[in-house]
């Protein structure tokens, strides 16, 4: 008899966890179609279901939030792997400028479900831990790693990667919002060099000053 109902209880939260999944599709399809205002009665609708359905399942608009965060969270943090990988490891500069392109291409290709995750709109009061800046601190977290394995191979101190990686998603999320609200809207590539110019002095090492003492 438990081993009857260990099964249904597996399938049962199977069946959950695909519903959830496809629940969370069905928000993307709403917020892209609508945009980033979209409300509950607009998500039910696309999804097919009522909105009692979505409270059951992500028990509140909040909950509903949270996971559209932890979504739009994997695909970025793909993109960036996917970036990383095709940068040259022994040129910081265009490491940083793959990631940023790569960010950028998401901001680009899905600019209400960016508006929708920086602005909010179903969040009901405070959130203890705040998803939107989980998500960009990991991606800080993953820049930062990136630079200080390159300065480490090259004798210099990695400790200065962790500022540079979280201060360079902070400026290029700034960036990013400021672009989006431009129109029009200069070309992507543009931001691209424009953001990298900042930080290139910095990521380029710079031979060390000549001694005084060694000049003629």
């Amino acid at each position: 008899m438990s081993t009857r109902v260990d099964g249904r209880d597996t399938r049962w939260t199977q069946h959950r966890a695909r519903r959830r999944r496809e629940l969370v599709e069905s928000t993307l399809r709403a917020i892209r179609g609508l945009g980033a205002g979209v409300g509950m009665d607009d998500i039910a609708a696309q999804a097919g279901t009522s909105k009692t359905v979505l409270y059951r399942h992500f028990g509140g608009r909040t909950g509903l939030f949270l996971a559209i965060v932890e979504a739009v969270d994997a695909r970025i943090l793909a993109d960036l792997d996917a970036a990383t990988a095709g940068a040259d490891p022994e040129d910081p500069v265009g490491l940083v400028a793959a990631m940023v392109e790569a960010y950028l291409q998401l901001v680009e290709r899905d600019p209400e479900i960016y508006r929708f995750v920086v602005t909010r709109p179903l969040v009901e009061g405070p959130v203890e831990d705040d998803p939107v800046a989980g998500l960009t601190g990991r991606i800080g977290e993953h820049l930062a790693d990136e630079l200080a394995a390159h300065r480490a191979r090259h004798g210099l101190d990695p400790a200065v990667a962790d500022t540079w990686g979280h201060g360079l998603v902070g400026f290029v999320r700034a960036a990013a919002d400021h672009w989006l609200a431009t129109d029009p809207r200069p070309p992507r590539a543009a931001l691209v060099r424009d953001i990298t110019a900042v930080f290139a002095p910095a990521l380029t090492p710079q031979a060390p000053a000549p001694d005084p003492k060694d000049m003629p």
